[in-house]
Parts: C-alpha cells; sequence; structure tokens
C-alpha cells in the first residue's frame, strides 16, 4: 500500500476555498482506486492545506493521474487553483505493515 501526500501552503484567507476546490474535483472520480481526505493545518505552517490518497499500489497512483489528464470536468472545477497557493510538494510513502 501507499500513502500520496500532497502539501500546500495557500495564500493568507485561501485555504478553506482551496480544500473545497480539491474536495470537489475528487467528486468527480466516484469509481476511481483508493481512499482520499483533506486536511488543514492546526498547527505548523499557516494556511496549510494537505490531500492525502491511499492506494494499492503505484499503478493505481498512475490510473489516477491519467484520469485527472483526461477529466475536462474536474480540471475545470481545479481551475485557477495554482493562483491560491504559495508553495506545494507531493511526498509518496510505502506502508510497511
Amino acid at each position: 500500500m501507499i500513502i500520496v501526500r500532497e502539501s500546500f501552503v495557500t495564500k493568507p484567507g485561501l485555504a478553506s476555498k482551496f480544500a473545497k476546490i480539491m474536495r470537489d474535483a475528487q467528486k468527480q472520480f466516484p469509481g476511481s482506486p483508493g481512499k482520499f481526505r483533506i486536511m488543514t493545518d492546526l498547527t505548523g505552517a499557516f494556511n496549510r492545506v494537505v490531500m492525502e490518497t491511499e492506494l494499492d499500489n503505484l499503478g493505481d497512483l498512475d490510473k489516477r493521474m491519467q484520469e485527472y489528464k483526461s477529466n475536462k470536468k474536474a480540471r475545470e472545477t481545479m481551475s485557477g487553483y495554482t493562483d491560491m497557493y504559495f508553495t506545494g510538494e507531493r511526498e509518496i510513502f510505502e506502508v510497511l505493515d
């Protein structure tokens, strides 16, 4: 199993709006593999939004990325999201049992 964690530090006052856009975009992929959740900061960097996806393997991650590229409605939902954050990063972890 892998965990994909995407972290963003948004511009002041935009964290909740950014999180909503990400949640709405995920609704465009109802049959997609994996579990998804979105979190906002309580401590640490201000205005931080973290999206975490749990997938069975890297192949499922590739499938999600391909679905995103071909899903016009999701891309429209996310239109302008890159103007809302200062920094972003993606981490991929392997879960060891």
